[in-house]
């Protein structure tokens, strides 16, 4: 098999992870993975059945009912098939994203969508982005990089998001519900957000989205030759 490459980015939510992935993955032709995605889906899985994302228990009880695939159409968008049904856009709510940081904190979740997430990697040349990419998943990629910008830039960021979808967004409260998600992802026992020593860290927020992916080329082209 050729060897393949691999561009972990790391970040909290809202600091235009999968945007700038999904962009950075199609100008270099690589395949786009957004793991939080994958999390979306078990979380919506989950809420259809009327499992807390708390409950160990009914997680436990529930997850083997549950399998997640990834395909990837024409266009190279990434799709989630939960049980043979495409989620893709259902799993796009802030509730979901919420019980998805709550879900994701379960070890027995993780290691379920582990071996998924790394199995695309070895393939494939890929982009992938998450919350412990670096840290846990893909601990050897080939470059790593820490995206991040100021709660309330990331706050209004995601506003835009879902007043483009139609839904309405206020503003102090996405910027509560940031707040709450970094601090249950950077405190969870599980794979916790946090920066690896041999990443990049990148703020993006005083930066568009042409500066950031300009700038996120500049630190791969110093490893991967583009």
């Amino acid at each position: 098999m050729s060897k393949t490459y691999s561009i972990a980015i790391d970040g909290p939510a809202g600091a235009g992870k999968s945007t700038i992935a999904r962009r950075l993955a199609a100008e270099l032709g690589y395949y786009y993975v957004d793991t939080g995605a994958i999390y979306r889906t078990v979380a919506y899985f989950l809420d259809l059945w009327g499992v807390s994302p708390k409950d160990i228990d009914g997680v436990t009880r529930y997850i083997d009912e549950l399998t997640v695939e990834i395909e990837y159409d024409e266009d190279g968008k990434q799709h989630m098939i939960m049980n043979g049904m495409d989620v893709t856009d259902d799993i796009r709510t802030q509730e979901i994203s919420q019980k998805a940081s709550l879900v994701s904190a379960h070890a027995i979740v993780r290691d379920m969508l582990l071996d998924m997430q790394r199995d695309v990697a070895k393939k494939h040349n890929v982009v992938m982005d998450g919350r412990d990419i670096g840290t846990v998943v893909l601990p050897k990629a080939t470059v790593k990089i820490f995206l991040t910008a100021d709660p309330a830039v990331r706050a209004k960021r995601r506003c835009d998001e879902l007043n483009a979808k139609g839904q309405k967004a206020d503003f102090n409260k996405v910027l509560q519900e940031i707040q709450q998600r970094d601090y249950q992802d950077t405190h969870r026992e599980v794979a916790p957000l946090k920066m690896c020593r041999d990443s990049v860290k990148l703020d993006t927020s005083n930066l568009d989205i042409d500066g950031v992916v300009a700038a996120m080329k500049k630190i791969i082209g110093e490893k991967i030759p583009l």
